[in-house]
């Protein structure tokens, strides 16, 4: 009797036993279930607080729209790199939660401004998505009202380019574009070190390193450079391959030839340019022209007898194949005298812009945003391209730093009127400053008036 007892006992508590355990066990589930959750919302928190810009997640149904962007070239996103792949999975889950598809149409660059402009004319654009040069619609489409202003959607600084949006497309205090990516080719000064090892000459890169690289030192190499080497009386290494740089020293001084709707010739700042420009020629600091056409200085620095040469850092990919006998390095343009900073110049900007009646646009600008708001792999913009253009570390630093601050320097590919090409011919034969202001004050105001007012 007593042995059935203990039997009893023992399965009593056996029984209490796993009661207890099965207790405890959706206790800890439960519990790891609030974990998670509250480890979510903690990530989220964390990922709001590294990033207050970005726009919070949004939900609606587009009904199937098939969204039309329209460039001149294929702006799908290609499966080449593990951030594409990422791109390419962010636009694959939105696709499916918000309903909708893209249509890619691709518009040949030699009709895209006259086709686009029609189609504007006429009241039905070409896409709801159009990469545009800003020339092509600021000021004429845009004061027609041709676009949606987009500078309340764009603030993600991780997806976009914010300088596109908050400079680059600005009219009358809005912004109208929107650009995904990195912000351009760096602008710069390239040079040949062995040229300049068999010169004697100090390292370039010391200049940038004491933070005194300016339009004085650029002046003082190209002279050093300028070199009878075999004493036959002729000059047969040169320092610098044109002095056809308008536009890289406007930028380069925060200058410009245009101000609003006014010419600025006469500003002080690009007073400075011009004089710039004409001492390289009338000192005979840059090599003198032969007569070629714009390709010259290049063909110049190819010989391997011409110390530096302007360019952008993609021409890098064709030195390093004609050049492969020589160590060629980067710089960025030397600061003007009225400048704090390194800078990077373009003529002609592009980028997305939507056209004015599009359905939803802050819905494009969303999707366009989670897309591209991705944790790169990379430690920098444009690292694959810079780590294949140049080998040399202070090549790569000075292009990113070159590229830190672009400046839009507007010319004749805005105003198609504008003497701009006869005036740097003017300035170049060593026409006086002052007469060459003179004389081009007024047309270059013509040629702009004729953008503004039209």
């Amino acid at each position: 009797m007593k042995k059935w007892k203990i039997i009893l006992l023992c399965s009593l508590l056996s029984i209490l036993f796993a009661c207890s355990s099965e207790s405890t066990g959706n206790d800890e589930t439960a519990n790891s279930e609030e974990s998670t959750e509250t480890t979510e919302e903690a990530n989220k928190s964390e990922n709001e607080e590294e990033n207050p810009n970005a726009t919070p997640e949004m939900d609606f149904d587009m009904d199937g729209r098939v969204i039309k962007v329209v460039s001149w070239y294929d702006e799908s996103i290609p499966d080449n790199s593990p951030d594409n792949i990422e791109r390419l999975n962010n636009l694959e889950e939105l696709k499916e939660k918000h309903n909708f598809d893209i249509e890619y149409i691709t518009v040949d660059y030699g009709e895209y401004r006259d086709r686009a402009t029609a189609a504007f004319m006429a009241g039905e654009p070409l896409g709801d998505i159009m990469r545009l040069a800003r020339p092509w619609m600021i000021p004429t489409l845009t004061k027609q009202g041709m676009f949606e202003p987009v500078d309340e959607y764009v603030t993600n600084d991780q997806a976009f380019v914010l300088q596109y949006t908050t400079e680059h497309s600005q009219f009358e205090g809005r912004g109208y574009g929107f650009r995904i990516g990195v912000m351009g080719a760096s602008s710069g000064i390239f040079y040949n070190r062995t040229l300049m090892d068999e010169l004697g000459m100090d390292p370039l890169q010391n200049y940038v390193d004491d933070d005194n690289w300016n339009w004085d030192t650029f002046m003082e190499v190209a002279r050093d450079a300028n070199r009878d080497t075999d004493n036959d009386g002729t000059i047969d290494t040169f320092g610098l391959a044109t002095s056809s740089l308008v536009v890289p020293a406007l930028a380069s001084n925060e200058a410009n030839l245009v101000d609003g709707d006014q010419q600025s010739l006469d500003d002080p700042q690009t007073v400075e340019v011009l004089e710039f420009i004409s001492k390289l020629e009338t000192d005979n600091i840059a090599r003198p022209t032969e007569g070629g056409d714009w390709t010259e200085p290049n063909q110049f620095f190819v010989e391997g007898n011409t110390l530096m040469y302007p360019g952008m850092d993609y021409e890098a990919g064709d030195f390093n194949e004609v050049l492969s006998e020589y160590d060629i390095g980067f710089l960025p343009f030397p600061k003007g005298p009225s400048a704090s900073e390194y800078h990077t110049s373009n003529t002609i900007p592009n980028y997305y812009t939507i056209p004015s009646g599009t359905e939803n646009p802050e819905q494009l600008v969303y999707l366009w945003e989670k897309i591209y708001a991705i944790d790169s792999i990379y430690d920098y913009p444009k690292q694959p391209d810079l780590e294949t253009f140049f080998s040399n570390e202070n090549d790569i630093e000075n292009a990113r730093m070159a590229i830190e601050s672009m400046r839009i320097i507007e010319q004749s590919d805005s105003y198609p009127s504008m003497p701009y090409y006869e005036m740097v011919d003017e300035l170049r034969e060593g026409v006086s400053v002052s007469t060459v202001i003179e004389t081009y004050k007024a047309p270059f105001q013509a040629a702009i008036d004729e953008i503004w007012n039209e």
